[in-house]
């Protein structure tokens, strides 16, 4: 059973040879924004959410609805015609939305639903800050460090930050949406660098993810839902003396 619409393991492990080598001196610092530092909320709530808007809301209570529901969202999300959708569905808020839509109608629940489904969706306390975020953001400020954030994402995550007070502590957010590209492209990387006024200094990306964690809160701080969470930065803008 899923429990939040969007589960996403991380697909980068640094080698044994990055982690052991020194880190070079870091200037500032680009997160990701989805299953990074900020999260979905559960998909019990969304979907009582969804079904309030809907008028739906007494089908989640009948026995088992909520891992029906799931069972259908995990099995649609094989189908060849939604895995297609997917392609490029963070570049433009309507490729996203039909994205969403192609995927949702295989639910019984959903179909029929699907508008207040994504209202419910991107409304702006749908996403919710992990326990650390705060911590982790302010410790980063007190060092003196520049923050950014460079996500995949067909909306305006700003007004995510703005609804838990955390806009203020970023100094710049470079969206796929906005810039007709989806990550990988360097281009979005190297777009927040010189938006932070950093030096991207491509050959120490990856080394530099070893000192952005090390300014994180313990580990006892971990998220509480259990969704799959990728590193704590993508990339780190070190200074041109980085190694």
């Amino acid at each position: 059973m899923i429990r939040t619409l969007f589960e996403s393991p991380s697909t980068y492990r640094p080698t044994a040879a990055e982690m052991a080598a020194p880190p070079p001196e870091v200037e500032a610092v680009l997160f990701d924004f989805s299953n990074t530092i900020f999260q979905m909320i559960d998909l019990e709530t969304w979907l009582r959410r969804v079904g309030e808007t809907s008028g739906r809301l007494a089908l989640l209570d009948e026995p088992g609805a909520v891992a029906e529901i799931s069972r259908q969202l995990r099995e649609a999300f094989r189908l060849p015609a939604v895995v297609a959708l997917q392609e490029g569905r963070d570049l433009s808020p309507e490729r996203h939305r039909l994205a969403m839509i192609g995927w949702w109608r295989h639910a019984d629940f959903l179909r029929g639903a699907e508008e207040e489904a994504y209202g419910q969706l991107t409304a702006p306390d749908a996403w919710i800050p992990y326990p650390d975020t705060g911590p982790t953001l302010y410790a980063l400020r007190d060092r003196g460090l520049r923050i950014g954030i460079v996500s995949d994402f067909a909306w305006d995550l700003r007004t995510h930050l703005a609804h838990h007070g955390l806009e203020d502590l970023f100094d710049g957010c470079v969206i796929s949406y906005e810039q007709g590209r989806e990550k990988p492209d360097a281009q979005l990387f190297l777009k927040a660098c010189a938006g932070l006024g950093a030096d991207p200094a491509p050959r120490s990306w990856s080394a530099t993810i070893r000192s952005a964690t090390a300014a994180r809160p313990p580990a006892d701080c971990a998220p509480t839902s259990s969704r799959p969470r990728t590193a704590p930065a993508n990339a780190v803008c070190p200074t041109s003396s980085g190694s």
